[in-house]
């Protein structure tokens, strides 16, 4: 079984090479479906399998000057929270029951849904707010720092729940909110924040039990390569026919999850 994981774990590692969608969409319902793994435990450990490789990502970025440390900020500062108060309510529950896994796998499923929606949708929504911003279209976005943590809030409660959002949902709303932000920076700026955050709730679940730490290295001893193999070769890959086929994919196994 653990080379089959190690293969997941390269496929994933690939896929996120090419597209830039956080592995949580990816992983965890893989975990979830194929090989049978308590849907808490698939989403601890995908946790700090994310934190991991995200960081190499973070490093780049911000050599390169294309992290906003301001922004990453505004969003640690309400997902951190939001994200101790969601693994403690967690924590009340049973953890081998029917209950909690019932709870993350509805949410797993609907922030798959929101994935997929973010991914098909992502040129229309920083058109929108690049429309937003132009002057005479309408007045700038104000309490653009609250809202920023609300943001921030409830890409917590998501991560926490599922593994998912911090990746495609977090850059689509950073695209609304900073319309005029370049593009790496926004990108740049949602990997940093998704090192700590996934950090956090990934060791929250290793405090109350749901990391498989064996798992944990079998999934990155493939996905480490295959990162760097998608992200070499993305250039080659048309993005118009690959991100549809992700967003199906992530569709058909969110509403597989929320109807189980």
């Amino acid at each position: 079984m653990d080379w089959l994981y190690t293969l997941s774990g390269f496929i994933v590692g690939t896929i996120v090479g090419f597209t830039g969608v956080g592995g949580g969409s990816l992983m965890t319902p893989l975990l979830v479906l194929l090989f049978g793994v308590h849907p808490s435990t698939a989403v601890g450990t995908d946790l700090l399998y994310a934190a991991v490789t995200k960081s190499g990502g973070t490093l780049v970025h911000a050599r390169q000057g294309q992290v906003r440390w301001d922004i990453v900020g505004r969003l640690a500062a309400g997902s951190i929270p939001a994200t101790a108060l969601t693994l403690t309510i967690l924590a009340q529950l049973p953890k081998p029951g029917p209950a909690a896994a019932h709870l993350i796998s509805i949410g797993l499923g609907l922030a798959l849904l929101g994935t997929a929606a973010a991914i098909l949708l992502r040129k229309q929504i920083q058109a929108l707010g690049q429309k937003r911003s132009q002057p005479g279209e309408s007045a700038p976005l104000r309490h653009l720092t609250p809202i920023t943590v609300a943001v921030g809030a409830l890409l917590g409660v998501l991560v926490s729940l599922s593994s998912v959002g911090a990746g495609a949902l977090g850059t689509a709303a950073l695209f609304f909110l900073y319309p005029r932000l370049p593009t790496p920076q926004i990108v740049g700026s949602d990997v940093a924040h998704a090192v700590p955050l996934t950090l956090v709730a990934g060791i929250g679940h290793w405090l109350i039990g749901s990391v498989d730490f064996h798992l944990l290295g079998t999934l990155l001893l493939g996905s480490l390569p295959g990162i760097w193999l998608g992200s070499t070769l993305s250039a080659r890959v048309p993005e118009r026919v690959l991100r549809p086929l992700l967003a199906g994919t992530l569709v058909l196994v969110g509403t597989k999850l929320i109807a189980a």
